[in-house]
């Protein structure tokens, strides 16, 4: 007998109330799946549009129990919440995807990139490093050359955590943590591929997306879809994605982020195991959004189809230089008169310098046009503050 998810006595939980938890939330209330939140701010986007929101510290570990204790099947929409939890709620047989083993590994970037070596999974080289000051040493002793890549082991996020270091300069100011250091790769192109999987086993993917990214704040600028690649590229793109998602086990939605290199070879980056920002195109682009696709294979209902019904382009809306406080659209007007344009906003109230404040999904049967009209939306919307 399949559990009635609809208009029932069902709890489904999410911990993390941001932009993520607050689109996944459209798709819940169009089924009427009963949902709780939880989230460390009472300002969270996602509280107006759950059954239940409570603020509570996502790391502490009574906090994240007592919370997932009360649900049938638990998910996040961000990585930063306690395994342990985790781990304790699928011992008393609450059903939490991804599973805590899945995000234990991910949480840690030197696991997670020792799990890609362990399950042959191609990835850039690296070294791993107890605290950055050791990093020195390694230079010194010719085990590491410059450049190469700098990220911090735990709690990177957005751009942070991560910095290509050119020169022993480089080093100084960078937090001393555990850390790994990879090969700077001269890659082609960013890619990423969204896997979704339930815990059957069946699997879907989207289609290969490009992603151009902002050289300052290291965070995604553009998303393109489908990538400007040949197919040949795309089809290995898609399989080691789908090899990543099977050695995870994974269920739900897992985002592989992947560098194309000069050879036209496939490494894997790094994972998100939940919806992705290169996934925001899907709301207007495709037939089943990952948001939705998220909450089927969660639920192990069938998974929906992935095609896109149109090229689309996704533009983040990033808090302008500069600004500081409470949050001002400039000339949204202008971008909402544009074909084909439609605007995201997540719900923050306080901008500040390069936050996620929403994102732009422009769609269009030409995708060159979708990309010169993102590029006018990029130039004419400012996130500022009053």
């Amino acid at each position: 007998m399949s559990v009635n998810y609809f208009s029932s006595s069902f709890k489904l939980g999410i911990l993390g109330g941001g932009q993520l938890g607050k689109m996944m939330l459209y798709h819940t209330r169009k089924y009427d799946i009963y949902t709780c939140v939880m989230d460390p701010s009472k300002d969270a986007p996602a509280r107006l549009a759950c059954n239940e929101f409570r603020v509570g510290d996502l790391m502490d570990f009574d906090t994240v129990v007592d919370f997932g204790q009360h649900m049938d099947v638990l998910t996040i929409e961000i990585e930063n919440v306690n395994v342990e939890a985790l781990e304790t709620l699928e011992n008393e047989g609450v059903k939490v995807y991804p599973r805590a083993k899945t995000l234990r590994t991910i949480q840690n970037k030197a696991q997670q990139k020792l799990f890609y070596r362990d399950n042959n999974i191609p990835t850039a080289d690296f070294s791993r490093f107890g605290y950055t000051s050791e990093i020195e040493e390694a230079v010194d002793n010719g085990g590491l050359s410059y450049p190469f890549v700098w990220k911090s082991a735990r709690f990177g996020y957005d751009g942070t955590g991560v910095k290509i270091v050119k020169r022993y300069t480089d080093l100084i100011d960078l937090p001393n943590v555990e850390c790994i250091t990879e090969r700077l790769i001269p890659f082609k192109n960013e890619l990423a591929v969204i896997v979704a999987r339930n815990e059957k086993g069946d699997l879907k993917t989207y289609p290969v997306v490009e992603m151009e990214f902002h050289p300052e704040a290291n965070q995604v600028e553009y998303v393109i879809c489908p990538a400007r690649i040949p197919d040949a590229v795309a089809k290995k793109a898609e399989l080691v994605a789908l090899k990543t998602a099977a050695a995870f086990k994974h269920v739900g939605l897992l985002a592989v982020e992947m560098f194309q290199t000069q050879e036209d070879e496939i490494l894997v980056n790094e994972v998100a195991p939940r919806p992705h920002n290169s996934g925001h195109y899907s709301i207007e682009g495709s037939y089943t959004d990952q948001f939705e696709q998220h909450i089927r294979a969660i639920l192990g209902l069938p998974l929906g189809k992935t095609e896109s019904k149109v090229a689309g382009v996704m533009v983040n809306l990033v808090g302008a230089e500069g600004f500081t406080g409470n949050v001002v659209y400039k000339n949204i007007e202008r971008i909402l008169a544009m074909e084909g344009v439609t605007p995201h906003i997540y719900g923050k109230k306080q901008t500040r310098p390069f936050r996620k404040m929403g994102h732009v999904t422009i769609v269009n049967k030409d995708l060159d046009e979708a990309r010169r009209i993102a590029a006018d939306v990029k130039r004419t919307i400012k996130v500022i503050s009053e």
